[in-house]
């Protein structure tokens, strides 16, 4: 399956450059020249990660996107490209995973979309697996405890067996001899 990858600049020039780029690379592409188009895209489609320019309607116009990016239910993975390099505290509190600063040699661009899929693939299956992992146990402390008593009272139900008569054998053929609890009897002949 090729992953997709919503490209959002208003820079024709770069948006088809990259869209060339990332095809010929095998990526699946789709592009949007504003804000107002990407946000549009990314509630039509679901995609496996978003790059984003953060200048083109205005000077934040990308946050727009970023945030309508982090609020989809599909999450994928969302990168901002900018020719202005920004502080990390800065584009990780605007919800970015990586800052990509343009012009890029394209090899090194490649290698760092390909590293942020993997790392992100990585992440959205460690929180399904936790997820998945707390909707399996006792929702509550109570309903731990009620389904601990439960399992108490199935072990207390248990019938008691009643102890078995034994029978010993003797080494003589077909002489068996049966004991039980009450007092040993003489018999005639017995030495006592």
């Amino acid at each position: 399956m090729r992953r997709r990858i919503l490209l959002v600049d208003d820079e024709v020039a770069v948006l088809l450059t990259l869209k060339a780029v990332l095809e010929i690379s095998g990526f699946d592409v789709d592009t949007a020249a504003s804000a107002r188009e990407g946000v549009s895209r990314l509630h039509t489609r679901e995609y496996h990660m978003l790059i984003t320019d953060m200048r083109m309607e205005n000077d934040v116009a990308g946050i727009e996107v970023i945030k309508a990016a982090r609020s989809a239910a599909y999450h994928p993975a969302v990168a901002l490209l900018t020719a202005f390099p920004v502080a990390d505290e800065d584009w990780q509190e605007m919800g970015a995973d990586k800052l990509l600063v343009k012009p890029m040699h394209t090899r090194i661009l490649l290698q760092q979309i390909e590293d942020l899929i993997h790392s992100h693939e990585a992440k959205l299956a460690k929180l399904a697996s936790a997820t998945a992992q707390k909707a399996s146990g006792p929702k509550t402390p109570q309903i731990a405890a009620a389904k601990k008593a439960a399992a108490k009272k199935v072990v207390a139900k248990k019938p008691v067996k009643k102890a078995a008569t034994v029978v010993k054998t003797s080494k003589k053929p077909h002489a068996a001899v049966k004991t039980s609890s009450k007092k040993p009897t003489k018999r005639p002949g017995a030495r006592a």
